[in-house]
């Protein structure tokens, strides 16, 4: 069954053209950031731009600074929206629960496909910003730490294999992260028959999490709103590695996965099924 759904996500044009553009941002920024006089201001601009010229291996980290606040998270919505309500809408709901499928084996196959979209998307901003980088920027042999060595954000330096480590930490927690979110619009998704209806209900999730974080009156509710630790990837890359924000990050996605999927299994599960 994942391999059934796999295969249909593969066979989908949107897809591709998502996977498209979340690599396209960063080639646009590297582009201009390359054929620039100066880097932006320390502290100005996306996280890390001002380092990668100096080491263009930093530039997946930077490149994954520009897609997360909403590029990634708006295709994650759209893909998690369309994995029931898109079916219902297309009439082949119907059809796929008359065949010995269980809903819960469905829902779950729905899941991990989406899981498997969210890894994609960010290996290829990664490996992508990663060629483009070393290509506009070099690799840093001058840079502290001697050959491929990098400066962390706290100062010392990190080796290849330092930075190749918290690139990994950063990418799991990132999907970790938008896995959370995917399970808000899956739950939206058995909710409605309408694939852009739970698109948009998970992207008014988004922005009221947004909007909240950056009013001091919502400061009790801001360590539970899905966004609030999104960015704490970006502890990584400190040295040493700052654990207290990635850990309540981790824990809150694993609250909301465990949360809104338990609640789009259990409409499902008793959901009159009629397109």
């Amino acid at each position: 069954m994942i391999a059934v759904e796999l295969r249909k996500l593969a066979l989908r044009p949107r897809i591709w053209v998502s996977l498209f553009l979340l690599c396209l941002l960063p080639a646009i920024v590297g582009v201009f950031l390359a054929t620039a006089d100066f880097a932006p201001p320390p502290g100005q601009g996306g996280a890390f731009l001002s380092a990668v010229l100096s080491n263009g291996s930093l530039y997946p980290a930077a490149a994954l600074a520009l897609v997360l606040p909403i590029f990634l998270p708006l295709s994650v919505a759209v893909t998690a929206g369309d994995s029931i309500a898109g079916e219902a809408s297309s009439g082949m709901l119907r059809y796929l629960l008359v065949r010995p499928v269980g809903r819960t084996r469905l829902l779950a196959a729905k899941f991990v496909a989406l899981a498997v979209y969210i890894l994609v998307a960010v290996l290829l901003v990664v490996f992508t910003s990663l060629a483009l980088g070393l290509w506009l920027f070099g690799g840093g042999a001058e840079a502290v730490g001697g050959p491929g060595g990098v400066t962390s954000l706290s100062g010392p330096a990190l080796s290849t294999t330092g930075l190749g480590l918290r690139l990994l930490g950063a990418i799991s927690y990132i999907m970790i992260s938008m896995l959370g979110f995917g399970a808000i619009g899956v739950f939206l998704s058995t909710v409605s028959d309408s694939a852009l209806g739970a698109a948009l209900g998970a992207l008014a999730v988004l922005i009221t999490s947004s909007v909240l974080e950056t009013l001091d009156a919502a400061a009790v509710v801001k360590p539970y709103l899905p966004t609030h630790y999104w960015l704490s990837w970006i502890d990584f890359f400190r040295d040493p590695v700052f654990w207290r924000n990635i850990d309540s990050g981790l824990l809150l996605q694993a609250g909301y996965i465990v949360v809104f999927f338990g609640a789009a299994w259990a409409n499902f599960a008793t959901k009159d099924v009629t397109s």
